[in-house]
């Protein structure tokens, strides 16, 4: 392990969002599994990021004291997550800076039914930074979970090497066939990821095309792989979405090494 976790700080401003205990515990959670994404070699430069609904955790006024950075424009409409509160890594946010410092490093996104989305900085200290290039994908999938009535509250995308390497083999270009080849290679692949994983097909990384297409294979899956470009790994905590890569990722390398 790193040491990536020295410096880490969630903000010490008074009258701000960041006071907030379960907001701080998201941060806090999001710091570490950056940590364990980046130690691992998951989130090379600034590869990989994360959403999370934290609507819930917060109460009605907590954004007014916040004022807006700017506007997601051209993403199409998310009526579905209206009132909703997304706490989003930046653009160009590198997973080692977040695991010091979460608070400098993401941006909260406020969904509005006929409005453009929002985004803001989560206090009056902390850059004025944009939601991640893939928020399309994030924004698509959030509102699926409302949608569908998941409990998933989190999404997080990452650049897993092993997951990258199996689908530059023709054999595994389907959720099918991969599911199978894990479910063989560790019977706790078997007892966590029962749906086994969906497939994506190379699709160009920040569109509408690859928003609508993960989202659809994730409405039956915690989990979707994508050709050649990692994974989406969802949960109802950043922690058991990141435990979701680490079982998986240890099937693929068992697959490896026996072959």
């Amino acid at each position: 392990m790193g040491d990536w976790r020295r410096g880490f700080k969630t903000g010490n401003m008074k009258n701000s969002i960041l006071e907030n205990k379960a907001f701080q515990g998201v941060l806090e959670e999001i710091a570490e599994v950056a940590g364990y994404l980046w130690d691992r070699g998951w989130a090379e430069r600034n590869a990989g990021n994360i959403s999370v609904n934290i609507t819930e955790l917060l109460p009605n006024d907590a954004i007014d004291s916040l004022k807006p950075a700017g506007k997601i424009e051209n993403f199409g409409s998310f009526d579905y997550l209206s009132g909703q509160i997304l706490l989003v890594t930046a653009s160009g946010s590198r997973m080692r800076d977040l695991a010091k410092n979460p608070a400098a490093n993401t941006c909260i996104v406020l969904l509005e039914k006929g409005k453009t989305p929002a985004f803001y900085s989560p206090g009056e200290n902390t850059p004025v930074l944009t939601p991640t290039s893939e928020i399309a994908t994030h924004l698509a999938i959030q509102q699926m979970f409302l949608q569908k009535r998941k409990s998933n509250k989190v999404v997080l995308h990452a650049h897993v090497t092993e997951f990258i390497a199996l689908t530059h083999n023709n054999r595994f270009r389907s959720g099918a066939s991969i599911s199978r080849m894990l479910w063989s290679m560790h019977p706790e692949v078997k007892m966590f990821c029962k749906e086994g994983v969906g497939f994506v097909p190379f699709a160009l990384p920040g569109s509408a095309s690859i928003a609508r297409k993960t989202m659809k294979v994730l409405a039956d899956h915690d989990i979707a792989i994508w050709e050649r470009h990692g994974c989406i790994s969802t949960g109802t905590t950043v922690n058991e979405a990141f435990d979701l890569l680490d079982i998986l990722a240890k099937a693929v390398k068992i697959f490896y090494l026996i072959g």
